[in-house]
């Protein structure tokens, strides 16, 4: 049984459907301050609990029988982190703590973390990022996430976790209209919402250091997003034989336990600890995500170029080869699905009175 913190959130609900899709059990806990009651499927318990709620958490997962959790439930728009850091670091960094205690409480062994790529910061470089690259966030929330990595890792051997932690670059699109992205901080969303009102959509800086002087981002599709949760969750669990495209997992190096993450030390043949970049590879800019939305659309988007926002780092795209290694994944969506199945989101959004 898989407890998905944060499961009724837009990233969440496709976790939960992707698990459900693979054969796992899974519940539900959030405490719907993002969440949406329709989204989590018939027959699927929903706890409405916060993660800061340490005794309750406990409580599920013992009851329910728990034995892995899938943490989705945090805040995530940099801009806000950076004016109201303490709330974010309440939120997010008091989340893992409280999460890991109930976990201690319940014996339950097996997590996988959903972090960011934000805890990268502002790039040295031009490269694409690999796990191993300098880790320097440029806001509290990427702060958040780092330090959430830091604790995991660090409590894992007295605790005996099986741990993954996912570093996801910028999500969009959705598996499903009901699914949609509503989240008012996500670019596509925005710059659709902008649209659906009859106002331009903010191109925030143009003046960055990228061919068009607009941000560049590695963005993934939902669906190829949950996907990868749920080969991680086979990784922790020591099901490596059941993950997606099993030609592209090398075999184990000499003392690497299988499934191990390149750099990541085991402490018992048992146990896995991994961080890995889920990401495509390419990098879109905002200026082409515009494009993109408006062809999804059919008719060119207005835009209005405003000032940079406070904590957004220039370019940040993904180096994945470690989770396809580690994983068996890989993304097989590209931009235009990603605005194309948000349009369609949008629409229904609209027809049924949700925006």
């Amino acid at each position: 049984m898989w407890l998905v913190t944060g499961g009724a959130g837009y990233i969440g609900a496709h976790v939960v459907r992707a698990l459900l899709a693979d054969g796992q059990r899974v519940v539900v806990a959030d405490d719907l301050s993002d969440g949406l009651v329709a989204r989590v499927p018939d027959g699927v318990q929903l706890n409405i609990v916060s993660v800061l709620e340490t005794e309750a958490l406990a409580q599920v997962m013992t009851d329910l029988g728990v034995e892995g959790v899938v943490h989705l439930a945090a805040k995530k728009a940099a801009g806000d982190s950076v004016d109201q850091p303490i709330y974010y670091h309440q939120q997010n960094t008091g989340g893992v703590l409280s999460l890991l205690t109930a976990m201690e409480m319940a014996g339950v062994a097996k997590l996988v973390y959903s972090s960011s790529a934000a805890v990268y910061g502002e790039p040295v470089d031009d490269r694409p990022l690999t796990e191993d690259s300098r880790t320097s966030p440029t806001n509290p929330y990427g702060s958040s996430k780092l330090i959430g990595e830091m604790m995991i890792r660090d409590c894992a051997p007295a605790l005996g976790l099986s741990w993954a932690a996912l570093r996801y670059f910028n999500v969009a699109g959705c598996g499903a209209d009901e699914l949609s992205d509503t989240s008012a901080n996500n670019l596509i969303p925005m710059l659709l919402r902008a649209h659906v009102a009859g106002r331009p959509g903010q191109i925030f800086g143009t003046d960055y250091p990228t061919p068009d002087g607009t941000c560049i981002r590695d963005y993934i599709h939902v669906v190829d997003l949950a996907e990868a949760h749920v080969a991680a969750c086979r990784l922790v669990s020591g099901d490596l034989s059941a993950a997606p495209d099993p030609a592209l997992r090398p075999p184990s190096a000499p003392g690497q336990a299988a499934g191990q993450a390149p750099g990541q030390a085991p402490a018992d043949s048992a146990r896995v600890g991994a961080i890995l970049n889920i990401g495509t590879g390419r990098g879109s800019s905002v200026r082409e995500v515009i494009d993109s939305v408006s062809r999804a659309l059919g008719a060119p988007l207005a835009v209005e170029e405003s000032p940079r926002r406070p904590g957004d780092p220039s370019m940040v795209q993904a180096d994945p080869t470690r989770a396809a290694e580690v994983l068996g994944w890989r993304s097989h969506y590209d931009l235009d699905d990603m605005t194309s199945s948000a349009v369609s989101g949008l629409t229904w959004l609209s027809a049924t009175g949700r925006i």
